[in-house]
């Protein structure tokens, strides 16, 4: 019998809508009481004859997410029956009862696995309890970011060989995408059917057009005015961090409390001009663009090309300025976690930025997206901009939980968009912040507002860091430590904890101290510890916004 869609194509409804009907009809059918993405029942049987497909995805910022509901729809229009769930909603267990799996998943940190990957990923390991899946056929889409060098795809990498050593069956091989993965993720999507359907698993159809996205998108970014760039140390400090604000009015654009601003930058003409003339390029010399047009290459560089490669790289033989393009990445958007709540600032969107500068073998190197904001954007000038959405960082939806937030440096800036929309809001739950920097004199970001804060008894609880006001250096997770009994207490109360910032160091540092701390208050073993860490992950309530 032939599978085919719930709403045919000549029932009365356009091509979004039977899409969206036959998805959530195939969500309906393949739950049978069984919560979708959770493994259990008969998954080979279900209960209209179509064909099964688990869609897994582990996400830190939201693209892999995306991807993976994008693919599901692709995959109920071929006729399968296609659920998607976070790889926190599943066991290493439940896997083995499956006949077909996709994968998507990022990698973030030091190649580490996203956060809500961490405990499957460990199922997967466990000795002598793995689970053996020699039903299971596979494939893995692995997102990363080639600057990272040796670890760039690593979890995808790492889940796929030990999907293969548990006995899967790699039926399409992994496809690792860099930060431009639109083109190699439609790639891998279009092999993956064909291999499932080459064996008779759906019916067979023509590919689907693209969708076509309205408004503006990250293809299609808004010309966002700068409304204010001040900058927030005091003279003398070390640092250059800056309050920059936009304005969103006639753009349509909907953020939320966690959400992350995508923007356009362009690279320093500066920088640009040296890496010309270090080639010997004509700067008016007509190259190539990665949208198919043309222009002139200084126009190609500043605004199309990251360039960060070449800067202080001397040619080794003459090169064409055709040449030359092709050997750079497209230049790609940065992502900031917004810090201003929509409801307090409506028509505006606010950013932390640090600016980024650092001499690297007598070179000097400037971030290019913080040092276009700090320096090269003019008050009232436009620049691309996008929402880029982070389900994965939220408030609560009740107002009275009480929430701790752990933010040194910028990564304050998502918890100033949390207060002020608990604050507009009225919401009654307890605010607890950690906030920290090099010297309280100079680095005191947000001062004035967090002390009203605190004044008003809005923030609950205000923790400061400031690292070399002393000898011995303090840092937020020493302050966690010193302050353990009333945070257990919060968390037993049902708080929830968040944290943002650097991945490498800071996040990591934060969590050791966390786990001892459930530990140590909570009186848990090592295992008990980390089995409560992750039902916090698990339950929403420990949430991490990292880079």
């Amino acid at each position: 019998m032939t599978n085919v869609p719930f709403i045919p194509d000549n029932a009365p409804f356009t091509s979004e809508q039977r899409s969206w009907l036959n998805g959530f009809l195939a969500g309906v059918l393949s739950r049978s009481g069984t919560p979708a993405g959770l493994g259990g029942g008969d998954a080979a049987s279900p209960p209209d004859g179509r064909s099964p497909l688990l869609i897994l995805f582990g996400s830190q910022s939201g693209n892999a997410e995306s991807l993976a509901r994008k693919l599901a729809k692709e995959a109920v229009r071929r006729g399968f029956t296609a659920r998607v769930a976070g790889m926190d909603a599943v066991t290493a267990a439940d896997l083995a009862k499956e006949r077909h799996v996709l994968m998507v998943t990022s990698t973030w940190g030091e190649g580490d696995m996203p956060d809500n990957a961490t405990a499957f990923w460990e199922g997967l390991n466990q000795n002598g309890s793995s689970p053996a899946l020699a039903g299971v056929s596979y494939s893995v889409l692995a997102l990363g970011d080639r600057n990272y060098g040796d670890t760039f795809c690593l979890a995808g990498r790492r889940l796929d060989e030990r999907l293969a050593e548990l006995g899967a069956q790699r039926i399409h091989p992994r496809v690792e995408c860099d930060v431009d993965f639109d083109e190699p993720a439609q790639q891998w999507t279009a092999g993956v059917f064909t291999a499932l359907q080459s064996g008779g698993q759906a019916t067979v159809i023509a590919p689907a057009e693209p969708e076509t996205e309205t408004g503006y998108t990250k293809k299609n970014p808004f010309p966002a005015p700068l409304l204010e760039n001040r900058l927030l140390n005091a003279p003398g400090s070390s640092k250059d961090t800056r309050y920059v604000a936009f304005s969103l009015e006639g753009s349509g654009l909907v953020y939320e409390a966690g959400d992350a601003l995508g923007l356009y930058p362009q690279n320093c003409p500066g920088v640009v001009d040296q890496i010309i003339s270090a080639h010997a390029l004509r700067p008016d010399a007509m190259v190539p663009l990665p949208n198919g047009t043309q222009a002139p290459l200084r126009e190609a560089l500043l605004g199309h090309y990251d360039v960060r490669a070449k800067l202080g790289v001397k040619p080794e033989a003459p090169v064409t300025a055709e040449a030359f393009v092709e050997s750079l990445r497209k230049l790609q958007p940065r992502l900031y976690s917004i810090s201003s709540s929509p409801k307090a600032h409506p028509g505006e969107v606010h950013l932390t930025v640090a600016a980024v500068r650092y001499e690297k073998d007598g070179v000097a190197h400037k971030g290019v997206a913080s040092t276009f904001l700090a320096d090269r954007l003019p008050t009232g000038s436009t620049t691309g901009v996008f929402i880029h959405k982070s389900a994965h960082f939220r408030l609560p939806e009740n107002g009275s939980v009480p929430v701790i937030m752990v933010g040194p440096g910028t990564g304050i800036a998502p918890f100033r968009a949390f207060l002020e929309e608990r604050q507009t809001t009225g919401a009654k739950g307890k605010n607890w912040l950690f906030f920290g920097d090099q010297r309280r004199a100079l680095d005191y970001l947000y001062q004035c507002q967090l002390e009203e804060w605190e004044l008003t008894g809005h923030l609950t609880k205000l923790s400061l860091a400031f690292s070399r006001d002393q000898e011995e250096k303090l840092y937020v997770q020493h302050l966690m430590l010193q302050q353990a009994a009333e945070l257990w207490s919060w968390l037993e109360d049902g708080a929830h904890f968040y944290v943002c910032g650097d991945a490498s160091r800071m996040a990591k540092d934060v969590e050791a101290a966390l786990l001892q701390i459930i530990s140590e208050q909570g009186g848990k073993s090592e295992a008990d510890s980390a089995a409560f860490l992750a039902d916090l992950k698990k339950a929403k309530r420990y949430q991490r916004d990292v880079y």
